[in-house]
């Protein structure tokens, strides 16, 4: 920033000559006035990325997916177990990674972190406008979340299970195949946070799955989380 003087014979001037990225451009108008920008994706419809108040957000048609009430959600689930520093995390449905940079900053948690996303759009917007790779020791996959789990053979500390097409957990993510897969990739101290949908209203659609895992987990149900989420949060019973 700079300022530049001059005179007329009849007054004074001053200019503030400013220069400022399309960055932070963005993040000043957005507290005057709520930014848009709509991208297509093969896997996930009409994605937004939104700017407003100064907070940029990725957005579905009916939900936020990174950065906005998705995050704090999250957020409330990590402060509801035990964070050891050198955790393991499985991360199923990446986003734009919002849930990785208070695991990092607020919970001093620095291991190893591997996060699954099936949208490679959705991976491209959290490399170029989301800067995911600012986070350390973070690999992130391609793949369907059921696929990846199948076939997975690693143990982690930590799982973080947020897989939504728009609104909505597709019916697979409930199923106990998939859930019995997620179990055997726990230590024997492993945590699960499980964001199992909006407005649900109704148990029926994760109580299978609760009854198959009684025995491996040990479960809790947070309903209204922020509002209009459902938390299931699970420490593997050892």
């Amino acid at each position: 920033m700079r300022i530049l003087h001059g005179t007329t014979s009849s007054a004074t001037w001053w200019v503030l000559e400013t220069h400022i990225d399309e960055h932070e451009m963005k993040k000043l108008l957005s507290y005057l006035i709520p930014l848009t920008q709509k991208v297509e994706s093969n896997e996930s419809g009409t994605l937004e990325i939104n700017w407003l108040d100064g907070k940029k957000m990725l957005d579905s048609k009916n939900a936020n997916y990174s950065f906005g009430p998705l995050q704090a959600v999250l957020t409330f689930g990590l402060s509801e177990v035990s964070i050891d520093p050198t955790d393991r995390t499985l991360l199923l449905g990446m986003g734009a990674g919002s849930i990785l940079h208070p695991l990092r900053e607020k919970f001093k948690c620095v291991g190893h972190i591997k996060a699954v996303e099936f949208d490679q759009r959705v991976i491209d917007l959290a490399i170029s406008d989301f800067g995911i790779l600012k986070i350390d020791d973070l690999e992130i996959i391609h793949a369907d979340a059921s696929a990846y789990v199948a076939q997975c053979s690693e143990k982690f500390n930590l799982i973080i299970v947020d897989l939504f097409i728009d609104n909505l957990v597709p019916e697979v993510f409930y199923s106990r195949n998939f859930w019995e897969d997620i179990v055997q990739l726990l230590e024997s101290d492993g945590k699960i946070i499980f964001n199992a949908g909006i407005n649900l209203g109704d148990s029926q659609k994760y109580a299978d799955m609760v009854d198959s895992l009684e025995t491996r987990l040990n479960l809790k149900k947070y309903e209204s989380v922020k509002g209009i989420n459902t938390l299931l949060i699970g420490k593997a019973r050892g």
